[in-house]
């Protein structure tokens, strides 16, 4: 994604999500950078949502760091007047609604737990939300997707999840340059807490 420079752009990344047995994962790699230069090599593109979803971002760090308090808003005041939890696919619907009403140079993955189960949806910086079982984005999606393609399976368990997700950014790291400087995981269950796990390595992910 294209975009005039400045200290909150991030032009490449890898993001990828996917929907396991009982929870979503989502991963991402940790590397910052505006143009030809590495601007971070510890990135943060994992953000909770509400403790109760998680979104993982490619685009401006601007962007996502103002989108993530707007949505913790909307839950709040959607939870006080119905009285009732928001769930993820209202919390995604309500996220397109943002994206459409005003242009955030942002591209994102949106995963989390309900008490209908596991949803991950997609969006597109025009605010298009596509609720689908795995999902890769930014400049190392195109590699990422093709592990994904080959590796998942309807019913996957949370543990071969996280390798699967691991193993599809560390394919995109090794083809593509913006991606790179390890990973990022977080498994979301629903339980409340929403704790994204740093590694160096990739293959040194365990649940």
């Amino acid at each position: 994604m294209v975009e005039p420079a400045d200290s909150t752009t991030e032009f490449g990344t890898t993001i990828v999500g996917l929907v396991a047995d009982d929870a979503v994962v989502l991963a991402s790699d940790r590397r910052a950078s505006m143009g030809g230069m590495v601007s971070s090599k510890r990135a943060q593109k994992l953000f909770s949502v509400a403790d109760r979803a998680a979104l993982a971002f490619t685009g401006s760090v601007g962007a996502a760091q103002a989108l993530v308090p707007e949505l913790e808003r909307e839950v709040r005041l959607y939870e006080l007047r119905r009285d009732a939890r928001m769930s993820v696919e209202a919390l995604a619907a309500r996220t397109a609604g943002l994206m459409r009403e005003r242009p955030m140079h942002l591209q994102h993955i949106l995963g989390g737990v309900d008490d209908d189960g596991a949803h991950l949806f997609s969006f597109d910086a025009a605010g298009g939300a596509l609720a689908q079982p795995f999902a890769a984005d930014g400049s190392g999606g195109p590699t990422a997707y093709g592990v994904l393609e080959a590796g998942y399976d309807d019913g996957l368990g949370r543990d071969d999840a996280r390798s699967l997700a691991a193993d599809a950014v560390a394919a995109a790291c090794e083809r593509d340059l913006a991606s790179g400087n390890g990973l990022a995981v977080t498994t979301l269950t629903g339980a409340g807490d929403v704790a994204v796990d740093t590694y160096d390595d990739p293959d040194a992910v365990t649940s």
